[in-house]
């Protein structure tokens, strides 16, 4: 492809992402695979610059505003994709406005020639650099207004280190399978194919990779030998602390990717219950069940949190894990859409169902057994006021300080797993652990 055919592609993306209520990721893999003529290096390029955009998308829109004189809008306001890609290739790529004269030239595959406005627009910026003096900090740091009050109360003056951090793309981290290697064995034969790989810094399993390479070159991961796993999820699956032989359930379980780890774990020993609401995202987990060589797993959908299947197996379970379904603010730069775009619950109903969900999977603990509630969010409400309220109305509970089992692991509190980017160089993550005292009431 020309680069003029790569911007084309980049603003279909765009304008797919505004009009579509999908996670980008989900729509950039459809969009490749329709066009499968794309070579590695032109699917690289668009992705790379695509999702820079979605970085920028509050400084980008301030701009707009400021420069366009559209009045009472704030950073998140959907400009047309094609003005925030023309104010991203002055702004950020620096391309000289004669360029993009060219560039979009309105040729075959190219996108339409400029109109006069936009030519005004392009002169306007050209002048300036990125961010500005008026820029609220929060725009700064590509913050969206629904969080940027929880998230400076919680990270008081480290609020735009921490939101720096999550700008910057996310690494490949791997989770090596120790049922069918180790690690320094996975880094050897990583370093054969010629990629840059280190063993992670928390997590005896893993392994960043620092580049991107083509997912389906390499032979471990088809193997099951090791999966995809951020650092930090491969922890809170070592805080359950599952043995071998006890009774499991991981009771969001999703794409199974927590499930995984806690099997392995238990050295196929025992059995793990991977539950989840999503039937289909549950079956298709079982594949990579099969490819690590674990059978020690049972796939159950449930249709509600409140399921009969809870009530019929309370105190049942050695270990219960409830990845709770959040806003996610810990993947943003995984995810950086999702800022933007929101595709499920709002907060204050997902602040209720997460007090729902973590009760009633608190019913199949038995006395003695171990609750672990996580998320992948940053935010305090969804995280240690949860476990506040969820102790204050369980006295049949207790805490259980993660050190007690990640001795070795740093945490941005005290009692419980609580990892950022900017310090843990991870994905943001919560956890506490809880042990059950005496048996559930009835």
């Amino acid at each position: 492809m020309n680069p003029s055919a790569r911007l084309q592609a980049t603003l279909e993306l765009l304008s797919e992402i505004d009009a579509t209520p999908r996670p980008a990721d989900a729509l950039v893999s459809a969009y490749f695979r329709a066009r499968r003529y794309l070579g590695s290096k032109d699917r690289a390029a668009i992705a790379e610059r695509l999702y820079d955009i979605l970085r920028h998308h509050a400084r980008l829109n301030w701009w707009l505003d400021y420069k366009t004189a559209v009045k009472d809008k704030g950073a998140d306001v959907p400009y047309s994709s094609r003005l925030r890609l023309l104010a991203y290739l002055v702004l950020v790529e620096k391309v000289p406005p004669e360029e993009i004269k060219i560039l979009f030239s309105g040729g075959k595959f190219a996108p339409p020639s400029l109109e006069e406005d936009e030519i005004k627009l392009i002169r306007k910026l050209v002048t300036h650099t990125l961010l500005h003096p008026g820029m609220p900090e929060e725009v700064q740091g590509e913050c969206p207004a629904w969080a940027a009050e929880s998230l400076k109360r919680r990270f008081g003056r480290d609020f735009m280190h921490e939101m720096a951090a999550l700008l910057q793309p996310a690494p490949l981290d791997l989770r090596v399978n120790p049922l069918k290697a180790t690690r320094d064995a996975m880094l050897a034969e990583l370093k054969k194919l010629g990629l840059k790989v280190k063993a992670g810094r928390l997590s005896p399993f893993s392994i960043r990779v620092d580049e991107r390479p083509s997912l389906s070159a390499l032979p471990m991961l088809k193997n099951g030998a090791v999966e995809i796993q951020d650092e930090g999820s491969q922890l809170v699956a070592m805080l359950v602390d599952a043995k071998p032989g006890q009774r499991v359930v991981d009771f969001c379980a999703g794409a199974g990717g927590k499930t995984l780890a806690i099997a392995v774990a238990m050295q196929n020993k025992g059995r793990i219950i991977a539950c989840d609401v999503l039937a289909g995202r549950l079956k298709r987990s079982t594949e990579r069940f099969r490819r690590a060589g674990l059978h020690n797993i049972e796939v159950r959908p449930l249709t509600s949190e409140h399921d009969p299947w809870v009530k019929k197996h309370k105190a049942g379970f050695d270990r219960v894990l409830v990845d709770a379904p959040c806003s996610g603010t810990g993947t943003w730069r995984r995810n950086p859409d999702a800022r933007w775009h929101s595709l499920g619950p709002g907060i204050e109903k997902l602040l209720g169902l997460q007090a729902e969900i973590l009760s009633s999977a608190a019913r199949l603990v038995k006395p003695g057994g171990r609750l672990v509630y996580a998320t992948c969010s940053l935010l305090p409400e969804e995280n240690e006021n949860q476990i506040e309220a969820f102790l204050a109305a369980h006295p049949d509970f207790r805490l259980v300080p993660y050190k007690e089992t990640l001795k070795d692991v740093p945490s941005a509190h005290e009692n419980y797993l609580a990892l950022t980017t900017a310090r843990h160089h991870t994905d943001g993550f919560f956890a506490a652990a809880m042990e059950r005292k005496t048996m559930p009431p009835e």
